[in-house]
């Protein structure tokens, strides 16, 4: 079986409850809009061999949207990044670009950490 089916699942392989109901999408989050969103631009450099990584915490959403957002982002910044955990991971201290834009957008956002 892929893995991507097993996650999907939960890791739930087999179930005896006969109420069980295997894909339900009531847990699913709303996408608040931008001017509702309350988001945290961090930087950091522990772990990670003195290299800076720009983090946007505090997304409440959808996974597509989160996606959607950390595209546009990495696109903004020129540089590369990941989303993970519900974060934003964008390689290189581009804090001031990324406040920017989020806020141009209608995004609340504040820069954050030390």
């Amino acid at each position: 079986m892929a893995r991507s089916n097993k996650n999907k699942r939960g890791g739930l392989v087999y179930s005896t409850d006969p109420e069980y109901t295997p894909y339900d999408d009531s847990d699913r989050q709303e996408t608040l809009p931008p001017q509702q969103q309350d988001l945290r631009v961090w930087l950091d450099r522990k772990s990670r061999r003195d290299k800076e990584v720009t983090f946007i915490k505090g997304y409440v959403g959808s996974d597509d949207a989160l996606k959607d957002l950390g595209k546009e982002l990495k696109a903004k910044c020129g540089s590369g990044g990941a989303v993970k955990n519900g974060e934003i991971m964008i390689q290189g201290d581009h804090r001031d670009k990324v406040l920017d834009y989020l806020q141009e957008q209608g995004y609340k956002a504040k820069k954050a950490g030390g």
